[in-house]
């Protein structure tokens, strides 16, 4: 690892990820939209979904999207209402909060499915040869590692 200026290569990777990122996100969050849930909303349904038992312990849960206790707390706030996510007590130690995904919280992940993958398709991968996906992939859980990440694709 070096360190001080950055190369002009290095600045052009680094400036093109800086101005492309948020950009991206606007728009796979709009086509979230018409589902009535934001990216957040779906990522933290597309988690739950893929636990054990389709809940989490908050902890945990809070960990995995890189968020404060109380950023969780916000971010569910809106799914519990609408009835996606509950929270529940954990039954042997009930300082031990749960996240669950709900029969809802299904229903509304597979309706808003085809839309995210066609928004992912449009904005990101068909922009891309199959070997810039490749790396794309190896890039992101590279940089993941490094902030102590592990990655949920497990490859």
């Amino acid at each position: 690892m070096t360190s001080g200026r950055l190369t002009a290569t290095e600045m052009r990777a680094w400036r093109a990820y800086a101005e492309t990122i948020d950009h991206l996100r606007a728009a796979l969050e709009a086509d979230l939209v018409p589902h009535g849930l934001s990216l957040g909303d779906y990522e933290v349904l597309v988690i739950l979904s893929e636990s054990v038992d389709g809940r989490l312990r908050m902890c945990d849960l809070s960990n995995e999207l890189g968020l404060s206790p109380s950023g969780l707390t916000r971010r569910l706030d809106g799914l519990v209402k609408a009835d996606y996510v509950a929270r529940t007590q954990g039954t042997s130690d009930r300082r031990v909060m749960y996240a669950s995904i709900t029969s809802e919280g299904r229903h509304a992940l597979q309706r808003a499915v085809p839309d995210h993958v066609r928004s992912v398709r449009t904005h990101l991968i068909d922009r891309l040869t199959p070997a810039q996906v490749t790396a794309l992939g190896d890039i992101f859980r590279a940089v993941g590692d490094g902030l102590g990440r592990q990655s949920r694709s497990g490859t």
